[in-house]
Formats: C-alpha cells, sequence, structure tokens
C-alpha cells in the first residue's frame, strides 16, 4: 500500500521529464557528457549543462522540438556553406543534423553532419550549387526539431545591391530586437553584416550567440549573412591579437588572446565558419584559425579582413602616455614616438591578400568589412567628461599600418565599412594629403547605453572644407596626427541614443555608392521615416 501511494507522484514527474518526446528533459542523463577542454569558458553550455542553475541570458533548456536554434550561411564560387547552430543537447540524444532542400515542393536530404559538443554548431559546405535559383532549406535533427530558411539566388542582375550593417549588441538590452527585423527585412537587403560583438558576455559565448541568433534569425534565415567576431566575442575588453600569442590579462593590451584557444577557436567556428573559404587556411600560433576571405554577391566584391588578429600590442612596446598602455590623455606628446618600426596591424600575408584582391575583378564595385575604423574618431570615450586624446584600441595606431592598410585598400578603389566605435561616422581618409585615401561607413551600435562615444572637438569648431551639414565637419587630424575629413557623424544624444544601424546601397550602373544611417527606433514602413541627420550620404567612385 506504502508503494502504491508513491505511485502516482513518481509517474506525474516520469510524464513531465519525458512528457512526447519534445518537453524540456528532466535534469539527468543516461550517458556521461563530451567533456570540454576548458572549464571556466561557456560553463553554462558545456559538460554537465544541465545541471547548471537557470541564467539571465537565454534559457539553454529548450523544449526539444525547438533545439534547431537557426542556421546561417553564404554562397561564393558556386559552394554553399550552412552552418546550423543548436541548442545544448543531452548525451543520449543523437548529434546527426540532416540538411534537406526543396525541388518541385518535395524535399530532399542532401547532406548529415554531426554536432559539435563544443559550441553546438556543424557546417555543411555543398559544391556546385545552383546559385541561377531561389532553394528553401530546412536544418532538421531527431525526428521533429527543424528551421527553415531560403537560400537566396545570385542577385547579379540587379543594378542596385543593398547590405545592411549592424554592430556591438550590448547586453545592457536583454530584449528582442523586433524593430530592426521589422526595418531590415522591410527593406530587404541582399546581405547582412554584423562587424563584431554579437556577444557581450565575455566567457559564456554559446549562449549569448544562441540569444543573438533568436533576437537576429528572422533576418538571416532567408538571406547570406556575414558574420565576424570582436574582442567582447572572444571574452576581452579590447585585443591585439599578435598572431595568437597568449595575453597575460584579459585587458589583452600586451598582445595576444587571453582565454583557451579551444575557446577562441569555438568563437571563430559558430560566427565564421560559413563564409567564404579563407584565403590562406594556415593557422597562426596555438593553433588558433583565420577567416579572412573575400565573398562576391550580385557583382560586388567584398573583402572580410581581421583587422584585429595580426595587430601588435602596445603594452611593453612604446612609450606610456596615460593610466593605461593602451589611451594617451597628454595632447602633446609626439605621435611618432609611438609609431614604432616593427609595429604591425594587418599583418603582411593579410595585406598580401588584400593587395591581391583588389587587382582581380576588376571594374567590380568592391568594399572591405572589418571589426573598427582606421582612426581616431572619438574625442569622448564612456562618458561625457571622459575626454581622451588618442586610443590605441582604434586602428589609428600603428599609423604606419594604418596607412598600409589605406593604400591597398584605395588601390583596390574600395570603400571601407566597420563597426565597434559605437558612434556612426563619415569619414574621407587622408594618407599622405587629405582626402587622398579611402571612404569609409562605421555603422552605430545596435544597443548604445554601454560605452558610448562623441565626435567632439575641444575648440567646438568646424575643419577645413567643412560641408556645413552638421557643426564639426570637416579636416581634422586626429590623436595619431592621421588626416581624415569628417562628412558625417551621430552623436549620442540622437534620437535612439545614437543606436541604429547601417544600409549600404551599391549602384553598378552609376559606379556609386550611397551610406544610409537608421536609427533603432524609427519605423520604416510609416511615412516620413527619417535618418540620423547628415544621411544619406553618397560617394562617386573611381572608375
Amino acid at each position: 500500500m506504502k508503494n502504491l501511494f508513491y505511485l502516482p507522484l513518481v509517474l506525474t514527474f516520469f510524464l513531465i521529464g519525458c512528457g512526447n518526446g519534445t518537453k524540456k528533459q528532466n535534469l539527468e542523463a543516461t550517458a556521461p557528457p563530451v567533456v570540454a577542454p576548458f572549464s571556466k569558458e561557456d560553463s553554462l553550455s558545456i559538460n554537465d549543462w544541465w545541471n547548471r542553475k537557470p541564467n539571465e541570458i537565454v534559457d539553454l533548456n529548450v523544449d526539444r522540438e525547438d533545439v534547431v536554434a537557426f542556421g546561417i550561411y553564404t554562397v561564393h564560387n558556386k559552394i554553399l556553406k550552412l552552418t546550423a547552430q543548436l541548442f545544448p543537447l543531452y548525451p543520449d540524444e543523437t548529434r546527426e543534423v540532416r540538411l534537406e532542400i526543396q525541388k518541385n515542393g518535395e524535399w530532399h536530404e542532401i547532406q548529415k553532419q554531426n554536432i559539435n559538443d563544443i559550441g553546438w554548431s556543424t557546417l555543411f559546405r555543398v559544391e556546385n550549387w545552383d546559385d541561377s535559383k531561389d532553394t528553401p532549406y530546412r536544418i532538421l535533427h531527431g525526428e521533429r526539431a527543424s528551421f527553415e530558411g531560403l537560400i537566396r539566388k545570385d542577385p547579379k542582375d540587379k543594378n542596385e545591391i543593398v547590405l545592411a550593417a549592424l554592430s556591438c549588441n550590448s547586453n545592457q538590452d536583454r530584449g528582442d530586437r523586433n524593430n530592426y527585423v521589422r526595418n531590415i527585412n522591410h527593406q530587404d537587403p541582399d546581405l547582412v553584416f554584423f562587424a563584431g560583438d554579437q556577444s557581450y558576455d565575455h566567457i559564456q559565448h554559446t549562449a549569448a550567440w544562441l540569444k543573438f541568433g533568436i533576437q537576429f534569425r528572422d533576418i538571416f534565415r532567408n538571406r547570406p549573412c556575414i558574420t565576424i567576431p570582436d574582442d567582447h566575442d572572444i571574452g576581452q575588453g579590447n585585443i591585439w591579437g599578435e598572431y595568437g600569442k597568449k595575453a597575460s590579462s584579459a585587458a589583452g593590451n600586451d598582445g595576444g588572446y587571453f582565454h583557451h584557444p579551444e575557446y577562441v577557436k569555438m568563437v571563430e567556428r559558430c560566427q565564421t565558419a560559413h563564409l567564404p573559404d579563407p584565403y590562406d587556411p594556415t593557422p597562426i600560433q596555438r593553433g588558433i584559425g583565420v577567416y579572412y576571405t573575400n565573398l562576391m554577391l550580385g557583382g560586388v566584391d567584398f573583402a572580410i579582413i581581421e583587422d584585429r588578429k595580426f595587430k601588435s600590442g602596445p603594452k611593453g612596446k612604446i612609450p606610456q602616455m596615460g593610466p593605461r598602455p593602451d589611451h594617451v590623455n597628454d595632447p602633446s606628446y609626439d605621435p611618432q614616438s609611438i609609431n614604432l618600426e616593427g609595429l604591425e596591424l594587418l599583418g603582411n600575408r593579410q595585406l598580401q591578400f588584400l593587395n591581391n584582391w583588389g587587382q582581380e575583378s576588376k571594374g567590380t564595385i568592391k568594399a572591405v568589412l572589418s571589426q573598427t575604423g582606421f582612426c581616431g574618431g572619438a574625442h569622448i570615450h564612456g562618458q561625457p567628461d571622459n575626454r581622451l586624446h588618442a586610443d590605441l584600441d582604434s586602428n589609428g595606431w600603428p599609423q604606419d599600418g594604418r596607412n598600409r592598410a589605406l593604400r591597398a585598400i584605395k588601390k583596390a578603389k574600395a570603400v571601407h565599412i566597420a563597426g565597434d566605435q559605437h558612434l556612426a561616422t563619415v569619414i574621407h581618409h587622408g594618407i599622405d594629403e587629405f582626402e587622398d585615401g579611402p571612404w569609409a561607413f562605421v555603422v552605430p551600435a545596435i544597443v548604445n547605453n554601454y560605452y558610448s562615444r562623441w565626435w567632439w572637438p575641444e575648440d567646438e569648431k568646424a575643419g577645413e572644407n567643412s560641408n556645413g551639414v552638421l557643426p564639426w565637419n570637416g579636416r581634422f587630424l586626429d590623436g595619431f596626427h592621421n588626416k581624415i575629413t569628417m562628412h558625417a557623424y551621430v552623436n549620442p544624444e540622437n534620437p535612439s541614443n545614437g543606436a541604429g544601424y547601417g544600409l549600404i546601397r551599391f549602384n553598378k550602373a552609376e559606379n556609386n555608392v550611397v551610406f544610409e544611417c537608421w536609427p533603432r527606433e524609427v519605423d520604416v514602413t510609416a511615412d516620413g521615416a527619417k535618418q540620423f541627420t547628415g544621411f544619406p550620404f553618397k560617394v562617386a567612385l573611381e572608375d
């Protein structure tokens, strides 16, 4: 009788745990988990992840019919590369994931792959892809879990190719991104670019990457998307990669990567495996990979570079000019005192790629995509009273490395698109003289209530050749004495606190590029929707 008394209670817990096979499982597993090569990093998503307490980032223990979180893809040179991202799996669940495409109204399986327990992603690579037509796809796991989308045809017949560009998805706001999804889907770009800092949760990349995917998957499920990681994604406040050496702290200012190299590799695998094959896949130190490459879409050639991976760290190499090795607070310092021989920005092998890429596909509109800008494009950092003369985290330093990069971009007749700075700017770079370099558009932050920046000259005067649209446009020297001409900027007192996204329109017939900058809170489907002041901004390209 005593056993019969407990039977309903036992049965209730059994049904809650097992259900019909699609509900969240009981917090037990019948097989041991795969043990990660690290324990501090990604602790929410590794080893016996189901025993972790609920976290504020994302619910990892989803209904099993929802375990396929999203897919993200590119198509280049008739090669489809599609990453399937899953929520964590229990040890006794299958690791097999299937890719199906739809032909003549019927689904056909074209490939199977196994999920990697470290990061919970896998890559489908399909050669001889027919890029002449739209193709529905779906990613399947088990009997019921699926994610569907569309592999778009190459828009090579379109005169205008449109890129949406976003950056800096701060965890200060963990809400949805419905405004972005609505606006961008309405504007219907051909390609989406996330320039970095998709994750701000540092050592919990998998949970934060899943959160990012849930927020933005309805943008990239139906169009190609480029994602590249930046410093916060790999768990550092700033990064000077210095060929993959070990950094002494998470500040990273002596150069290198602080966290376990397998963690860094996991982050890059999840965010960049779906990009076209690397130009030169030779790893850097400690087995960390590279992903710099190019993507041809619709007759526009996009170079995707890693402007952090090879860059020299300042600590111990140059005179320290402020309370931090990467900050210069003394306006009277000699900029050449920190522009020393042997310091690198892009690294020789990546510069070789840029120079070679620039001479290929002549007559094609070109753009370079990277994490951050190539100058010190902000005066005030973090708080309105924190004026910083020069920030070595920006790619304005080292100056010789910056100029080598800009010469390669200029020789390619390309424009530069980046993020990271939170502050949207349109700048015409100067190398030897004002305006002899390429144009650059740094897009605003997705969320800008964390470490805002301002363009605010101390004398509050416009520079020479100002277009007069904004108070402080014109020619300036940044804190490294790099020549820049400011044409537009979005300080955080603007609508949406300066948060928003960029839209770049490449017009092949007229050989020009139009930079658009849209506030986060604007509804572009409504009449009278306005961009930030100074936008749109048109740039005529060289023939």
